[in-house]
Formats: C-alpha cells, sequence, structure tokens
C-alpha cells in the first residue's frame, strides 16, 4: 500500500477517535451541567439544590437518566407518529452537528508520529488539529445548522397534534427566525476584520495583546457586535428572559408537553446542548477560543488550549444559569420589538462602522 494511503488511514482513524472522544465528553458534561444549574440556582434563590443522590448530589444526573429510561413511553394518540417521533432527533443532532466547526484547541497531536518503526503524517484532513472539520466556511455552516434546531421544534409542536405545542412550536420559530437574522449580521463585523469565515481563522486573529496586558479579543474590538450577539443567541437558545418556547403560565411546556420518558429527555439534553454550543462559539467569536498565556509552549501546546478553551466556556455557561436565576420572562410583543426594531438596526449600523474604522485605525 502507498505511504501517503497509510498516512490517509492513519489520520482518519485520529479524526475517529477525536469524534468519540468528543461525544462521550460531551454528554458527560450535558449531564453534569443539569447538576450545576439546579444547584447554582438553588444558591441563587437560598433553597437547597439536589444533594442527596451521591455526595453533594454528584449522582443526580445519573439517578435521573435512569428514571427517565424506566419511565413509560408514550406517544398520544392523533399525532403525527414520524413527525413526532424525528422532532427530537432533529434537535439533539443540531447540538451536537455544531461542535464539528468550533476549534477547541491549535496542535492537540504532533503532526508526525514514529509507530512500529514507520514515521506517520497526522496533517491530512486537519487530523491533528483541535478541530473535527476545519471548513473555510464554517460561519455559514454554523448558521446553517442552528436553521435545522428550528424545524426540530416545529415538528415537536406540530407533531404532537396538540394546540399548545403548536403554539410553542410557531413561538419557537419566530423568536429563533428573528433573533437568527440579528445574530449573523453581528457576526459580519468579525468576518470583515479578518477576512475569513473559518472559526480556525477567526481565533488566530485574536492572538497577542495591547500594551502587554489586554488581549486583542473581538469583546473589545466589535464591543457592540458582542452585545448583540450575546442578547441574540439568549433569545436563540430559548433561556430566560425569552423562554417562550416554554411559557408554564401561557403554553404549559410548549413543544415538548406532549413528549415523555427517553423523548423529553433527548429535549432536554438538545436545550443545554445548544447553550454549550452557544458559549462555545461567544468564547471563539469574542474571547479568543483557545488563545491564552504559554500556548505556544513546546509541550503544553497540547493541551493547555484545550484547557483555556474549557474555562471560558464554562464562565459564559454559569453566565446563562446566572441570567435565568436573576430576571424576569419579557412580554412576547416586547420581544418581537427588540429583535426587529431594536437589534437589527444595531447590526447594521455595526456593519456600516466596521470598515470606517478599519480605514482609520487599521487592523489593531
Amino acid at each position: 500500500m502507498p505511504e501517503s494511503n497509510l498516512d490517509l488511514i492513519a489520520s482518519v482513524i485520529l479524526v475517529l477517535v477525536k469524534i468519540g472522544v468528543f461525544f462521550a465528553v460531551f454528554m458527560l458534561i450535558l449531564a453534569y451541567i443539569t447538576l450545576v444549574e439546579r444547584r447554582f440556582l438553588g444558591f441563587f434563590q437560598e433553597r437547597y439544590g439536589p444533594n442527596r443522590v451521591g455526595w453533594q448530589g454528584l449522582l443526580q444526573p445519573i439517578a435521573d437518566g435512569i428514571k427517565m429510561f424506566m419511565k413509560e413511553e408514550i406517544t398520544v394518540s392523533g399525532a403525527n407518529k414520524a413527525v413526532y417521533i424525528l422532532a427530537p432527533i432533529v434537535f439533539v443532532a443540531a447540538a451536537l452537528m455544531t461542535f464539528v466547526v468550533i476549534p477547541f484547541g491549535d496542535v492537540i497531536w504532533p503532526a508526525t508520529m514514529e509507530i512500529g518503526g514507520r514515521v506517520y503524517n497526522f496533517t491530512l484532513a486537519n487530523a491533528n488539529r483541535g478541530v473535527i472539520a476545519d471548513v473555510n466556511v464554517a460561519v455559514l455552516v454554523i448558521f446553517a445548522i442552528s436553521s435545522i434546531a428550528i424545524y426540530g421544534l416545529i415538528m415537536a409542536g406540530w407533531g404532537s397534534n396538540n394546540k399548545y405545542s403548536l403554539l410553542g412550536g410557531v413561538r419557537a420559530s419566530a423568536v429563533m427566525i428573528s433573533y437568527e437574522l440579528a445574530a449573523a449580521l453581528a457576526i459580519i463585523g468579525i468576518i470583515m476584520t479578518t477576512g475569513s469565515m473559518s472559526l480556525m481563522d477567526i481565533v488566530i486573529h485574536q492572538k497577542g495583546y495591547w500594551f502587554g496586558v489586554i488581549p486583542k479579543w473581538f469583546c473589545f474590538k466589535q464591543p457592540l457586535a458582542f452585545v448583540l450577539f450575546l442578547i441574540a443567541i439568549f433569545a436563540e437558545t430559548g433561556r430566560t428572559p425569552f423562554d417562550f418556547t416554554e411559557c408554564e403560565n401561557e403554553i404549559v411546556a410548549g413543544y415538548q408537553t406532549e413528549y415523555s420518558s427517553m423523548k423529553f429527555a433527548l429535549f432536554y439534553l438538545a436545550e443545554y446542548g445548544h447553550i454549550l454550543a452557544a458559549s462555545a462559539l461567544m468564547v471563539t467569536f469574542f474571547f479568543g477560543g483557545w488563545q491564552g498565556p504559554f500556548v505556544d509552549a513546546p509541550v503544553l501546546k497540547y493541551f493547555l488550549p484545550i484547557i483555556y478553551f474549557c474555562i471560558k466556556t464554562s464562565i459564559v455557561v454559569f453566565f446563562f444559569i446566572w441570567v435565568r436565576a436573576t430576571y424576569p420572562r419579557f412580554r412576547y410583543d416586547l420581544l418581537m420589538k427588540l429583535g426587529w426594531k431594536f437589534l437589527l438596526p444595531a447590526t447594521l449600523v455595526n456593519i456600516l462602522i466596521t470598515p470606517v474604522l478599519m480605514k482609520i485605525f487599521g487592523d489593531l
């Protein structure tokens, strides 16, 4: 077999290993984000969170998973069964697919390595890089995948044959379409500055410091885009104060009212999957991604960027929880006005002023 084919096979195996490790870690993190949120909400609201199953409640996610498996699986009469069953699968798949193009490190594996007396080249298909698929239009891929998530919610509302569920699905689609437009336009300034839609290029562009102290992150370069994107992703993920997709005092649990057992658990996990994906995107676009001190050190470069990325993402996830514990829900009409009458014009203003500032100050 030609040596180039052996290198390709070795690179494909390494990519499959990355996918397997990522999936296992991703599902574990999602399970424990639910516990972290419940404990923090208990702290903010001066009450106990789950603290009985295992030490300080550490086994609570496992107990919840067993409970969901043992609950009765129900498909409501009159439901469109194909759409009803497919909806949670589509919603979970969209959350998982987002991470395919998000870089969590620069180089996580040596470019070449000797195995069995032969030197293998792992640079094919970017197998040694800290990203599963480094595509040059990753920003478009992200927003295409987020559009798929909308279909999952609409399918759940329509397939359940329940008016409250349908209303929740319609609300979800209206909110996501409105705020996805604002989120996409907020990123235009970053694309104009970097000249690339590759998330890896966007992270690399944020390398360095001003005056040796202030990192060159886009939250400082594009402060207006940062605020607008932050608001938009809260609405995109359906989190407080924009959680109209499951407004219990109006439409019960919205699109997931008629779901039980593991189908309900899939929606629950997908919600936190979208929160984790939104936090990772916020870190990638505005907080330097995996950039940090000593990321180019000879040995540290293989694992330190991943640690920086995980710490930054955890901080943003905590911010999601903090906002949920602090702010009440908007009125629905105010939510739509905010999206169309404030966020959309503000993103267009940011697009207009970005080239002017680039002409005046250059690439800072």
